[in-house]
């Protein structure tokens, strides 16, 4: 099967969160399957910088007259086949400071309606054979930004070719791609795509409607929040639609790459570890409480924590019970950067108690894979987590994750009550309210249990041992690609 995969961004050329670890790892997942995948990105400057011997394969006119190439390339992954690449190059849209989505002073960028609806017709026009060398069976949108993929490829032309079928991913409904509906008219799709059926939001232009409503089949990243988002609660307004397409809808749970998170081979964190040897896990505390001026204190339990900073995340919460975890006797290391007052709070914080609280804000690779072979608990107490992959990480390296059962946290995790522990079950804590009480029984429950050794380290060889395999992953996504390759008529949204 030949499988197209359209992100925004893709690990390890360019990576804003846990979408480009998947966009990285599935189209490598699916090769090892004995399937052709290839992926389709816009050509920002990391992306084109990190794609080898690159030729044009066609040019473009995108439907409000803006010219581009469409290049195809390679992306080399070590230990791993090259995934064949194709990049639009259109320096006017792509090239430009800031991230992908926004400018330097974090305003989105007044035209991302063109800058990711070229994303999705280009796809489609690889659909149609653009590529006289390579057309795909299946195009596989992930999120937003390649959310029109299947409203192209739906109002497309009937020709000759074998018709393509569409998958479309929703890895956080709650980021929707919404634009002022006067942007409608340069996408060049027909006036029926712009109804309540289509991609007609509350007076608005929805690019991720576009997606649930035209899309052969959809996935999201867990069974849970596959059932979450058909709710008033989690369902952002599009509750009703997802409900209408639910017989087409599968969560498929995210995995881990084992070439990049794996604490036995990883080249990130001084000292390598694994079940047998778990050596190395002290040393790397010791090591990470030296680089960030905590006190050396091996008996301290270090809580560490890799986030974009929002109240999302649910950091509100981790800063009402920094002052409970302190007095405990722990540590917290915190990796990332967001809303300006968390960020603010959380320095302030360090800054009273630097033996206590590391604060680095930013992103690195590195330091999250530091953090994570240091770290003795993961925390991620999301008010709503579709998949998750922070926890995953922690899981793997023995860091145990303390989370709000919510969405795919609630698929990973399992808490550390009496009976799980004894079935040896259990792989981190889980609290059900989110609220400061619920937070703070749980953080008082991982104390519990780091007194405990033996028990902690049974809990965390479960953990550690807790498959997140991409195989098994690669095998139901297989599964919804063959499902929408016939597919069957659904009743309108």
């Amino acid at each position: 099967m030949r499988i197209l995969q359209v992100s925004a961004e893709l690990f390890p050329l360019l990576k804003t969160g846990g979408l480009a670890d998947i966009a990285g790892a599935l189209p490598l997942a699916l090769m090892a399957a004995g399937q052709e995948a290839r992926v389709l990105l816009p050509g920002f400057p990391a992306i084109l910088a990190g794609v080898a011997d690159a030729a044009p394969v066609a040019e473009l006119t995108a439907p409000w007259g803006e010219r581009a190439r469409l290049l195809l390339g390679r992306i080399t992954t070590a230990g791993a086949p090259d995934t064949p690449a194709y990049v639009i190059d259109a320096p006017a849209l792509y090239d430009r400071p800031g991230n992908p989505y926004e400018d330097p002073r974090r305003q989105p960028y007044a035209d991302n309606h063109r800058r990711f609806a070229l994303l999705g017709w280009a796809a489609a026009q690889l659909a149609q054979g653009l590529d006289p060398g390579w057309q795909p069976d299946i195009v596989h949108a992930h999120d937003w930004h390649a959310a029109l993929a299947p409203a192209y490829m739906a109002f497309a032309p009937r020709g000759r070719q074998p018709r393509a079928g569409s998958v479309f991913t929703v890895h956080n409904l709650a980021y929707q791609g919404l634009f002022a509906a006067s942007h409608f008219a340069e996408l060049g799709l027909p006036a029926a795509a712009f109804s309540i059926d289509g991609l007609e939001y509350h007076g608005q232009l929805s690019f991720m409607k576009g997606g649930l409503c035209f899309a052969d089949r959809l996935t999201t990243v867990s069974p849970t929040y596959a059932r979450e988002i058909q709710t008033p609660e989690q369902g952002c307004g599009l509750d009703g639609l997802l409900r209408s397409r639910a017989e087409v809808l599968t969560g498929i749970l995210n995995a881990v790459d084992d070439q990049v998170w794996n604490p036995a081979t990883d080249a990130l964190i001084p000292h390598r570890y694994d079940l047998r040897r778990m050596t190395g896990k002290v040393r790397n505390k010791a090591a990470l409480q030296e680089e960030l001026g905590l006190a050396p204190q091996t008996h301290a339990p270090l809580f560490v924590l890799v986030s974009r900073l929002t109240e999302q995340k649910g950091l509100h919460l981790v800063l009402e019970g920094l002052d409970g975890l302190l007095a405990q006797g722990g540590q917290l290391a915190l990796l990332g950067s967001g809303d300006a007052w968390l960020e603010a709070a959380f320095k302030q914080r360090a800054a009273h108690a630097p033996q206590s609280v590391s604060v680095t804000l930013g992103y690195s690779e590195a330091t999250a894979h530091r953090l994570f072979g240091a770290g003795d608990v993961t925390l991620v107490p999301s008010l709503f987590e579709p998949c998750g992959l922070t926890q995953m990480y922690g899981l793997k390296y023995g860091s145990l994750p303390l989370v709000h059962r919510i969405g795919g946290l609630a698929d990973t995790v399992v808490d550390a009550t009496i009976e799980d522990l004894a079935s040896g079950e259990a792989t981190g804590f889980a609290f059900d309210d989110f609220g400061a009480e619920g937070y703070a029984r749980a953080v008082r429950r991982a104390f519990a249990l780091y007194q405990r050794p033996a028990d902690w380290r049974a809990v965390r060889a479960s953990a550690m041992r807790r498959p997140a395999d991409w195989g098994s992953a690669a095998a139901q996504y297989l599964g919804v690609y063959a499902a929408a390759l016939n597919p069957r008529p659904s009743p309108p949204p």
